[in-house]
């Protein structure tokens, strides 16, 4: 990422962080639009079923809002993508909550398979991955990807700077 537009003063180690991350960015894209053509999914659509899986992989599942901003759809388009995944057995809406209002979105537990068919051999290269390494330095890896990830969501609720035309 070194070009003009870089402000001075900056770390090499920084650029080939942020290129790092904006390189496999680029490659999960790709992926999620892998599996979005597997499924014969619109890339939207295959890009909530995975994060109503990965929530539900964290004990977290998602509400429909919950979903809106994950996806930055709004309510209205969340409904319409959760009709299409309900319509073709990807998805539930149950009512788990105490509060029988409070919708938490699930996937067909029929989805369990083939999820592990198409991402099973990602995780396990992952897995083969992290095993290189000491526990200690993937700890502190960890860590560095957490507070990556507070750092660009500490920036996004800033708002973006004031526009600035370009210069000549």
């Amino acid at each position: 990422m070194t070009h003009s537009h870089q402000p001075a003063g900056r770390g090499e180690h920084a650029n080939r962080v942020l290129e790092g991350f904006r390189a496999f960015g680029a490659d999960y894209g790709e992926f999620a639009n892998s599996f979005a053509a597997w499924l014969g999914l619109h890339s939207t659509d295959a890009t909530a079923l995975v994060e109503i899986f990965y929530a539900e992989d964290k004990g977290d599942p998602l509400t429909p809002t919950r979903l809106s901003e994950r996806v930055s759809l709004t309510t209205g388009a969340t409904a319409n993508l959760l009709n299409r995944l309900e319509r073709l057995g990807y998805v539930v809406r149950t009512r788990e909550n105490a509060d029988r209002r409070v919708v938490t979105l699930r996937t067909n537990p029929a989805m369990a398979h083939p999820a592990k068919v198409f991402f099973g051999p990602f995780v396990d290269r992952v897995q083969a991955l992290v095993d290189e390494y000491p526990a200690e330095q993937v700890a502190q890896f960890e860590e560095f990807l957490f507070k990556m990830s507070a750092t660009l969501t500490a920036v996004l609720a800033e708002g973006p700077p004031e526009p600035v035309p370009p210069t000549v």
